[in-house]
């Protein structure tokens, strides 16, 4: 028998699902009950699935298993799409085989630890002496544009939000810009938020863009903060004072007496990912449409040769969130047909930068302009039953108006003290926010900050972040059925108008 193509292979499973279950009208949503949640993230956090990281198995069989899963719910695949189902991400992935930044300061060798650094080229190999460094604090001023002269240096990136300005882009973006500037090498500075044993295991060895993307510094790596304090101390720039300076929006970037010599060997693999998208018809369509969105990726094989556990399976992060995505897509289909077209979707390589997001909204398949909102869930089994919602993309009062009154009904208290906000970039939904989509990412998980850090500093983006009864999902079921609630309300044109007024 000849091996079947993946993409036949999805056709098959959706082929299959939709003709071996007729979904019934039901006159009311069901609520979503932690067992319904618990059987998707069974099978999508097991190590069958190997982590789910972009381009191996692992994507195929999370891709089946998806469009499996909704093909039985009576969603459809996109019209008119090449490939019924998926959408292409075409993505470039750069792996280090070596790296190594020497520093030199005032003409003589100034050794860190071997630890302190990790480097990636952009091209297969590379060798650079002699390279001028700034550090540059958080890269922009208040306008948001790079605030320093970075032309042929390797520029020291401060990776945490920018303390000044509103909506200041984010490090990659920062990152991204530097390059632009003519930076030749960026070093991102490792922060309590990006954990230095996250950066080795998860980020510094392996980079992924867009292949369409704008090229990089011909250099991007990482520095550890004790390895950057050393640095300015040895030139007289005292650390506490350095980092405190780098606070101000007029910050200019200060030129260090540091030279360093750069060398990197590097795979660079082109290959294709995908964004899994779907359909539910509306009764009454009137050109706007709700999204619903989550992310499928996850980081892989992650662990080193020998370790007793080396899948990083993504349980909480964020096979709930396709957990719940899936099950409002079936009460939402099952029950009474909403009046707008509704879609789903389940985006790749969000892990590596939200790109899957970032390609949609460049290349979406449904016009921006027609998304009346999107409503992305991620990391959703935090809290318990309970846990007041919070919102991150609030600001849009109709929106918020919408959301209290649905929570409320629903007998859910509202949590708006602003904590989540620090979220906000960290999601898909920042990617469609950046092109005009009001976006949205609603309930609980981002609400209890004590419960959400306890899971960042312990689990989160380790192998421990595995599927057991211990998950907390009374607040996912919970979430769930909030999301049911205001899927209902976006999609109905009596009591949304779909422009937001």
């Amino acid at each position: 028998m000849q091996k079947m193509t993946f993409r036949a292979v999805v056709a098959a499973v959706a082929l299959v699902a939709s003709s071996a279950s007729a979904v019934q009208a039901k006159p009311a949503d069901a609520p979503v009950t932690e067992a319904d949640l618990a059987a998707h993230m069974r099978v999508l956090a097991s190590d069958a699935f190997e982590g789910r990281a972009p381009g191996t198995e692992g994507e195929n069989r999370t891709i089946a298993y998806i469009v499996g899963e909704w093909a039985k719910m009576g969603l459809q695949p996109v019209p008119g799409s090449d490939t019924p189902w998926l959408q292409p991400v075409p993505l470039i992935e750069s792996a280090a085989v070596s790296g190594s930044v020497q520093f030199k300061v005032r003409g003589r060798a100034f050794p860190l630890r071997g630890d302190s650094i990790v480097l990636t080229g952009r091209d297969a190999s590379l060798a650079l002496a002699d390279v001028p460094v700034i550090f540059v604090g958080y890269g922009v001023d208040a306008s948001g544009k790079v605030a320093a002269d970075v032309k042929g240096k390797v520029a020291i990136l401060l990776s945490g939000a920018v303390p000044f300005g509103e909506k200041m882009p984010r490090y990659r973006d920062r990152r991204q810009m530097l390059a632009d500037a003519g930076a030749t090498a960026v070093l991102v500075v490792a922060s309590d938020a990006l954990p230095w044993a996250a950066v080795q295991g998860s980020f510094g060895s392996q980079s992924t863009k867009l292949a369409g993307a704008r090229p990089g510094a011909p250099a991007t790596g990482f520095i550890a903060a004790p390895a950057l304090q050393a640095l300015l101390t040895k030139v007289g720039k005292p650390a506490v004072a350095a980092l405190e300076a780098a606070r101000s929006p007029d910050y200019r970037g200060t030129d260090l007496a540091v030279t360093a010599n750069l060398s990197a060997e590097t795979d660079v693999r082109p290959y294709a990912s995908h964004n899994v998208i779907a359909k539910l018809s509306g009764a009454k369509p009137d050109g706007k449409a709700v999204l619903f969105l989550g992310h499928w990726d996850h980081l892989g094989i992650c662990g080193d040769e020998g370790e007793a556990d080396r899948i990083c399976n993504g349980a909480v992060d964020n096979a709930s969130g396709i957990a719940v995505l899936t099950e409002v897509a079936k009460r939402l289909a099952s029950g009474p047909r909403p009046d707008r077209d509704i879609y789903f979707m389940a985006t790749t390589a969000e892990e590596k930068g939200l790109l899957g997001a970032y390609y949609f909204a460049d290349h979406p398949v449904v016009p921006l302009g027609d998304i009346t909102v999107a409503l992305n869930i991620d990391t959703i089994a935090i809290s318990p039953r309970g846990t007041p919602v919070a919102t991150i993309g609030r600001g849009h009062p109709a929106y918020d108006a919408v959301v209290r009154k649905v929570a409320t009904d629903l007998g859910r208290k509202l949590d708006e003290d602003g904590e989540a906000d620090a979220f906000v970039q960290r999601q898909d939904g920042w990617a469609l926010g950046a092109k005009g989509v009001v976006s949205l990412m609603v309930g609980g998980s981002f609400s209890d900050m004590p419960l959400l850090e306890k899971f960042l500093e312990s689990d989160y983006h380790r192998a421990a972040d595995n599927f057991s009864d211990s998950v907390p999902l009374g607040g996912a079921a919970e979430d769930a059925d909030l999301h049911v609630a205001l899927g209902r309300v976006f999609a109905d044109t009596q009591a949304w108008p779909g422009d937001g007024q």
